[in-house]
């Protein structure tokens, strides 16, 4: 296992996120507890000692599970991460009572790392309220050591992490985001590495293999990425990439089954970061994927001149193609939540006004019913 520095700590390269773990046929919140047990014996033996948990992961069952299966080995052998609900805004008001009831949970008197969950465009004003209280009680648990490192994961824009770190940098030892090579571009993942790397904060990263959808590639990507690394597979390529990207210090992967976590553990026996071509044909690969299932949108705002709505067609175009490609998922309604009701997708009237001057002829009007309808 690669172990990476981080203060005076050595953490596993990879670490187990229990978003997606087993469970029982047919009754998605009920966790399969003999499967976690089995794959968290394996996790340890094997060396990783970092373990990513949510209050709201399997309806909020994943904290007592990992707080069982952890709870067989010394407390001082593993590190244990989970976060603040604020996704959910009725949660801003109970930060005291939600920590105390996910120590009781995970059985533990602290967390080796805590974070502010999902900071995003719906809860950003909600997060830097400071009549919540929240970011005080957190750093205050961190002075009587019931915290040991305080972080943020992250699902907004730049914008939003510029607003966050403007109010809370000083106190953010880490940060988790979403980073893989497709949302290199497709996020603007690029540009938040650049953002922490120059904050001097460490990253941790979340969805290295899109959900699974990096796990496989066509026989065509796998022909092309092959040349260069004959032996690599599909998940190799994802994970020697965040090898290669400045700053990554944790990359956490949500395995749900015991193959799983064997093969991601077979990764991680070696650092093999990509050289300058590798690193091109990879981006190549996830600017093709990004291709063939987004609709070529370059944001060249003629149609917005032309809206008889106002809308912010660019953007919305941005967020059907994120909302297709993940067939369907909670960002982009996320997002749409914090927009006003007439400058959504349902706002377009069908004028088609857009559409006559769109370089790359798409059928806006029609793209806008059809986010409706996934929506």
């Amino acid at each position: 296992m690669i172990y990476k520095n981080y203060q005076d700590l050595k953490l596993s390269a990879l670490g187990m996120g229990t978003m997606r773990l087993p469970v029982i046929r047919e009754e998605g919140n009920r966790i399969d507890e003999e499967a976690v047990f089995e794959m968290v014996d394996y996790a340890m033996a094997q060396g990783i000692n970092y373990y990513d948990t949510a209050w709201g992961y399997h309806g909020g069952q994943s904290e007592i599970v990992m707080g069982k299966a952890l709870g067989r080995y010394p407390r001082e052998s593993y590190y244990l991460a989970t976060k603040f609900p604020g996704y959910d805004l009725s949660n801003m008001g109970k930060v005291e009572e939600i920590f105390e009831k996910q120590l009781e949970k995970c059985g533990v008197d602290y967390f080796d790392f805590y974070l502010f969950h999902n900071v995003c465009e719906l809860n950003i004003d909600a997060y830097l309220n400071r009549d919540y209280g929240i970011y005080e009680y957190l750093l205050k648990q961190k002075e009587k050591g019931r915290i040991r490192h305080l972080g943020f994961s992250l699902h907004g824009g730049p914008s939003v992490m510029d607003r966050f770190l403007e109010a809370y940098g000083e106190g953010m030892e880490f940060c988790q985001i979403q980073l893989n090579y497709l949302d290199w571009t497709f996020q603007d993942a690029k540009r938040k590495v650049e953002v922490l790397n120059a904050h001097n904060i460490p990253i941790w990263v979340m969805e290295p293999l899109r959900g699974g959808r990096l796990a496989v590639l066509s026989d065509e990507g796998a022909e092309r990425l092959g040349k260069l690394r004959q032996k690599e597979q599909a998940p190799g390529w994802a994970f020697r990439f965040l090898q290669t990207v400045q700053g990554v210090t944790v990359v956490l992967s949500g395995m749900s089954n015991f193959e799983q976590l064997k093969e991601n553990v077979r990764t991680f026996e070696t650092e093999e970061p990509l050289n300058e071509e590798e690193m091109e044909a990879v981006l190549q690969e996830g600017a093709r994927i990004q291709k063939k299932n987004s609709l070529p949108c370059t944001a060249c705002r003629y149609c917005v001149d032309h809206c008889t709505q106002g809308l912010d067609i660019p953007e919305l175009l941005r967020l059907y193609n994120e909302h297709r490609y993940t067939n369907g998922g909670f960002m982009a309604p996320m997002v749409l939540n914090t927009m006003p009701e007439d400058k959504r997708p349902g706002a377009c009237i069908g004028c088609r006004s857009c559409e006559a001057v769109c370089p790359q002829q798409i059928k806006i009007s029609e793209v806008m019913a059809d986010f409706v309808k996934r929506l």
